[in-house]
């Protein structure tokens, strides 16, 4: 039997498929929010030159911005222009998108990136140590806790951390992420702390609940049983056989708990002034600068896919079950 190579692995093509239908949903995703853009409230002209404009300089803008041509002609222009890197002229200062989304997409990437660092460890931690302590009073103390934390909405556990850290309890922290204008945020590392906070205790409950019962199902299971008539140190039973089978279903769980937070991180992003892609969403929104709106729109859902595509590959790479399924699929 000839050998497999790489190219045909059935793991290349569940990717390639999953890829495929990406994209086709990015593409949906681009009707939706140019139609959307197109029934907000308004004249993006008259925004644009504000109410002292005539009829003669609002329409020569409307000429300009192609505001009178079909919207399926318009649709198809903007397309073209995303598909060659083209994302247009921003319609409040003149400035190329590009040149106002990127600096918000490092400082988004950062915000999140800092939050998993901190928040992932700590939850899958957590997750252990309350499975090896199931019953007793710190189990049921932190189990309550995660429920409380996973029915309030990301912007209450931000305005919660404000009024405790920032504002009438104690003054410990920046209520708002303030830098100067060009500054970077690790200029001011302080104005981290609360909307990574945020973001490590809207991202606790489900990590450590998956992680907790995972761990709990996997220390009931039959051959950790044997293991520990056969005498293995407790540290040996954890980290070699019960961790990676635990794990597997939480990698899942993680890379889409920040998938969702790609929506969410708009109301965090919003409430602490943070100056990455959600506050930038917002002001774009107020202002009526439809080519921002749409490309940050559209990299939020791209981050959204990409996430859901990461999150089906772990399960499938990590879980022994899924991947032989993928092997007689091919």
């Amino acid at each position: 039997m000839p050998a497999r190579s790489k190219f045909s692995s059935p793991v290349v093509g569940l990717v390639v498929r999953r890829l495929a239908l990406g994209l086709f949903t990015l593409f949906l995703v681009s009707i939706l929010v140019f139609l959307a853009t197109e029934v907000l409230p308004g004249d993006a002209a008259r925004v644009v030159l504000g109410r002292a404009a005539n009829a003669k300089s609002l329409e020569a803008l409307r000429e300009q911005l192609h505001l009178n041509a079909p919207v399926l002609q318009r649709y198809g222009w903007w397309l073209a222009d995303l598909c060659s890197g083209s994302f247009g002229i921003s319609l409040v200062n003149g400035q190329a998108v590009s040149a106002i989304v990127a600096p918000r997409i490092l400082d988004s990437a950062f915000l999140l990136g800092l939050a998993g660092l901190i928040g992932v460890p700590l939850s899958i931690a957590a997750g252990i140590f309350a499975a090896f302590r199931r019953g007793r009073r710190i189990d049921g103390v932190l189990s309550i806790l995660t429920l409380i934390l996973a029915a309030l909405p990301e912007f209450v556990v931000g305005i919660g951390l404000i009024v405790l850290l920032a504002t009438v309890v104690v003054q410990w922290f920046p209520p708002v992420s303030m830098i100067p204008p060009g500054a970077s945020i690790l200029s001011r590392p302080r104005i981290l702390v609360l909307p990574v906070l945020t973001l490590v205790l809207v991202t606790f409950p489900y990590i450590f609940r998956m992680m907790r019962a995972t761990m709990i199902e996997v220390l009931d299971s039959d051959y950790m049983e044997m293991a520990a008539l056969k005498g293995l140190p407790r540290w040996r039973l954890t980290l070699v056989h019960a961790l990676p089978n635990a794990v597997a279903p939480t990698v899942q769980v993680v890379a889409l708990t920040f998938a969702y937070l790609a929506g969410g991180t708009v109301m965090i992003e919003y409430v602490f002034g943070y100056p990455g892609l959600g506050q930038g969403l917002m002001n774009a929104i107020q202002a009526r600068d439809i080519p921002v709106i749409q490309l940050i729109v559209l990299l939020l859902a791209a981050f959204y896919v990409l996430l859901n595509l990461a999150a089906d590959i772990a399960a499938i790479l990590v879980t022994p079950r899924l991947r032989v399924g993928a092997w007689q699929r091919a």
